[in-house]
């Protein structure tokens, strides 16, 4: 790998557009030399993967059709990311000057969002990529070593968009390739790069109204292209472990405030009855497993009784609640507490995802 890295960087200053005799050589040195050399190390990387990432795959590109100034190729879990538009995965990008090598791990310019693919904005990348880092700061303490900040030094608009996609970077300076541990650095960006993917299977990384969206698409349109992650998301026993924990939470912290609480979530269009000085507030508790918490699900019920008692009503998001998964158990713990007391719905967008249509039995047509 560490000769097939150098070549290529040693071809980048001759870059064309065109399918010149060198643009060539360096087409068969991602697509193939690299590629399978990545592929070789599959067995290596693999203990760095939780067992249920067992289809690892290599792919790269060195443009389609004309050639591109920023060859790449990259390494991921089929599932996780089908597609180089999908999904987190490690990639290893070139200067196009040939200075230097990034080991990175990027995601994709597209997401899953209100039941369809949809193209990711800047800002949204942007959200992604210090998710990304803000799970590996969570388990590792820092991004060590992965610091650098990413600049190709190309000019087509697709390597700006390879930069803004990139969550983590450590350079390698052709000159260093050559005694580099490429493959330590390798085996620390796929642990990386496991620790992402835990995070999305308990659905970190999509806001809690996003998941509900994507059950009712699950139902209401079956054979609708869906992300590719699903089938991994919580199951029943795991969002009722979450939705007990977001409770929990939420009627501790009306209690520090001096409210008494009265569970009414089985018999209401509202989960808690906080009451302090006379003074009655509906409570709709909302928990997820999420770190973005942008949209939440509520049923016309919910958004009616909202609507008609402004500012007797209030929403308390719990986020970032851990499943605690053992052989013979299932827990939830932690949870950070978002408190909207007198909430007006109205100052958030409500989108309608569905609709219960009737067939009008008597109406003449």
């Amino acid at each position: 790998m560490r000769e097939t890295l150098i070549k290529i960087c040693q071809l980048q200053p001759r870059y064309s557009s065109s399918n010149t005799p060198d643009m060539q050589e360096r087409g068969r040195l991602i697509n193939t030399e690299l590629v399978g050399e990545l592929r070789g190390r599959l067995p290596f990387v693999q203990p760095a993967f939780d067992s249920v990432f067992d289809d690892l795959a290599v792919g790269g590109s060195d443009g389609i059709g004309r050639k591109t100034e920023a060859p790449w190729v990259r390494l991921f879990s089929r599932a996780m990311s089908p597609n180089p538009r999908e999904g987190f995965y490690v990639v290893i990008h070139f200067k196009a000057d040939g200075s230097g090598v990034y080991f990175t791990l990027g995601c994709g310019s597209t997401i899953w969002s209100g039941g369809d693919l949809r193209p990711v904005s800047d800002e949204q990348l942007k959200t992604r990529t210090s998710w990304a880092r803000s799970v590996i700061e969570q388990r590792w303490g820092s991004l060590r070593p992965f610091t650098d900040v990413i600049s190709l030094g190309a000019t087509a608009p697709l390597p700006k968009t390879f930069e803004k996609a990139t969550a983590l970077a450590k350079l390698i300076s052709v000159q260093d390739l050559s005694t580099a541990d490429l493959d330590s650095l390798l085996l620390d960006a796929a642990a990386r790069l496991n620790e992402i993917y835990l995070a999305q299977l308990d659905q970190r990384d999509v806001s809690p109204g996003d998941q509900a969206v994507d059950e009712v698409v699950a139902i209401a349109k079956p054979l609708h292209k869906r992300n590719g992650r699903q089938g991994f998301g919580l199951s029943a026993p795991e969002r009722r472990a979450v939705e007990q924990q977001a409770m929990r939470l939420a009627a501790e912290y009306l209690v520090s405030e001096g409210y008494k609480c009265q569970d009414t979530s089985a018999t209401e269009s509202f989960d808690l009855l906080a009451t302090k000085g006379g003074q009655a507030i509906k409570v709709e508790v909302k928990g997820t497993t999420s770190d973005l918490c942008d949209s939440i699900l509520m049923t016309r019920n919910e958004v009616d009784l909202h609507r008609a008692e402004k500012g007797l009503t209030g929403l308390v998001i719990v986020s970032r609640i851990k499943l605690l998964r053992e052989e013979t158990s299932l827990s939830a713990a932690g949870g950070l507490v978002e408190a909207m007391l007198g909430w007006d719905i109205d100052q958030w967008a409500s989108t309608p995802i569905a609709f219960q249509v009737e067939r009008q039995f008597g109406r003449k047509i």
